[in-house]
């Protein structure tokens, strides 16, 4: 066996790893031994956290529909097993579904994996961990690597078993005796959807379950849905509701449908966006401020946690419009998943974290995120609303959008690009400051964001250091025509003295 970077294959809480070959300079390094190894140093991770030999434990398995999942998951299910663990396989699945399996009555995992690189190019791979606390720390999938390393795995002589379960039949379930429940219609309890044409696209990931598991049961009519087959090739859009092509495919066929609302989930179904019924988006800063009008109606004057790139106006809308506290956090799902705990830990209620990517974690539902959890919270306000002849969208008319939003990502060719990229955003700090029409926000967690005053400007940008790429991300936001670009000019004036730093003017 040819020598492992096991660190490499890290990434934040994951773990993610090219399993194909077909894109240049890109070597495989997340074979199905690699995946068998990590299997078994879950496993053993797994008994040294529960204090239970590994032969009394019980961990299912998932994959999406990339092409390489088959083989790893093969891989891992007998990797586990011969550990003397008794297995699940759950076949094509989500990533909330496996956390779900760990707390589920008649399943109660003693932990999960789901193989997926979310949208990554199809020659990605990767692992995700759940216990019943949900979805495991970095420091958890450092440990694991290390055992990994180590590769010292006890000989079990009786194998565990391996068990094909229909999870998802029981877990998209829930969704249906959720939206009965709450929906609760006066005239079609058991089809609460029904008269709504809703169309869903899964990207040819693994959320097409929900159009016939879900939808269907509950009376919705789902003709013009798409990419509802699970296909690795993702031969029609990227599985990514912030990919524009993606956006525009499912926007399309709303109209073209006459559809009352569209869905779209990213590959695994952690993620989501959605479509009005004029085929206009309900994602970024409009999604946050749709599921945030529901939170704070059923939660009034409670926290809703975002990632630091929203929008002025969803702040106004939150506060002024909704009654309710907005606290902008560091990008990152874990990051405001966690910020979120910590707030209702010290006593500040905090039932939602969302990024501006789509995903989103109620405090309802474990602070999962969960794609499909939120688009059923979604829906349930939309037959409520339809029993009444009122829209969805009318619980956001009063948001104000910006006039112009872009983001740039300026690449630093220093070798240590972290101590580089702190250097920029401090003298940038210093230049800010010295700018009598641009102010430094308080309550910034991560990089610099700068109110701009001036009356060609209107508007703010936010820089910050990627976590993990050689990349300072620069948003920009105005409220008016042209803004951006003059926002712009003066910073690449400011970024010409950095000499590693490339940047599109």
């Amino acid at each position: 066996m040819t020598e492992i970077n096991w660190q490499k294959l890290q990434n934040g809480s994951d773990i993610r790893g090219v399993a194909l070959t077909g894109v240049a300079g890109e070597e495989v390094n997340l074979t199905p031994e690699v995946v068998a190894i990590i299997g078994k140093a879950f496993s053993l991770w797994l008994s040294q956290q529960k204090h239970k030999p590994t032969s009394k434990l019980t961990i299912s398995i998932g994959r999406d529909s990339r092409l390489s999942g088959e083989t790893l998951m093969n891989a891992s299910l007998n990797a586990i097993a011969s550990l003397g663990v008794k297995v699940y396989d759950f076949a094509m699945a989500s990533t909330p579904a496996m956390f779900m399996s760990t707390i589920t009555e008649g399943y109660k995992c003693a932990g999960a994996i789901m193989l997926t690189a979310s949208h990554l190019p199809f020659n990605r791979n990767g692992l995700k961990f759940f216990t019943d606390k949900g979805g495991l720390e970095k420091q958890d999938i450092t440990e694991i690597l290390a055992i990994a390393q180590k590769g010292e795995f006890p000989k079990i002589e009786e194998k565990g078993n391996i068990e094909k379960r229909d999870f998802m039949s029981v877990y998209a379930n829930q969704f249906v005796t959720k939206i009965r429940e709450s929906v609760n219609h006066p005239d079609n309890y058991e089809t609460p959807l029904q008269g709504l044409k809703i169309i869903l696209d899964a990207g040819n990931g693994a959320g097409g379950f929900y159009a016939t598991k879900v939808l269907l049961p509950l009376g919705a009519d789902i003709q013009g849905s798409q990419f509802l087959n699970p296909d690795g090739n993702f031969p029609n859009h990227i599985p990514n509701p912030e990919n524009k092509e993606a956006m525009m495919s499912i926007s399309g066929a709303v109209i073209n449908h006459q559809a009352d609302f569209g869905i779209i989930f990213d590959t695994d179904v952690d993620r989501s966006a959605a479509v009005d019924s004029q085929g206009k988006e309900l994602n970024r800063n409009k999604l946050i401020a749709l599921i945030s009008a529901i939170i704070l109606k059923e939660h009034p004057q409670s926290t809703i946690v975002t990632d630091s790139i929203t929008s002025d106006g969803l702040t106004q809308f939150i506060e002024e419009e909704l009654k309710g506290k907005h606290h902008r956090f560091k990008r990152g799902y874990k990051n405001v998943i966690n910020e979120a705990l910590r707030l209702n830990q010290e006593g500040v209620e905090s039932w939602l974290a969302i990024e501006t990517s789509g995903h989103a974690a109620l405090k309802e539902n474990y602070f999962l995120d969960d794609g499909a959890y939120l688009v059923t919270k979604l829906l349930i306000e939309l037959a409520k609303l339809n029993l009444e002849n009122k829209n969805l969208i009318d619980l956001i008319n009063r948001l104000k959008e910006p006039v112009e939003s872009e983001e740039f990502r300026l690449i630093i060719t220093a070798e240590n690009f972290k101590e580089y990229g702190t250097q920029i955003i401090e003298k940038l700090t210093a230049f800010s400051a010295s700018q009598t029409d641009w102010n430094i926000v308080p309550n910034n967690y991560e990089g610099i964001r700068i109110s701009c005053e001036n009356e060609s400007e209107k508007g703010w940008f936010l820089l910050r250091l990627s976590l993990h790429d050689p990349v300072l991300p620069l948003n920009i936001e105005t409220n008016i025509e042209g803004g951006v670009n003059k926002i712009a000019s003066r910073l690449w004036t400011f970024f010409d003295q950095f000499e590693e730093l490339n940047y599109h003017q």
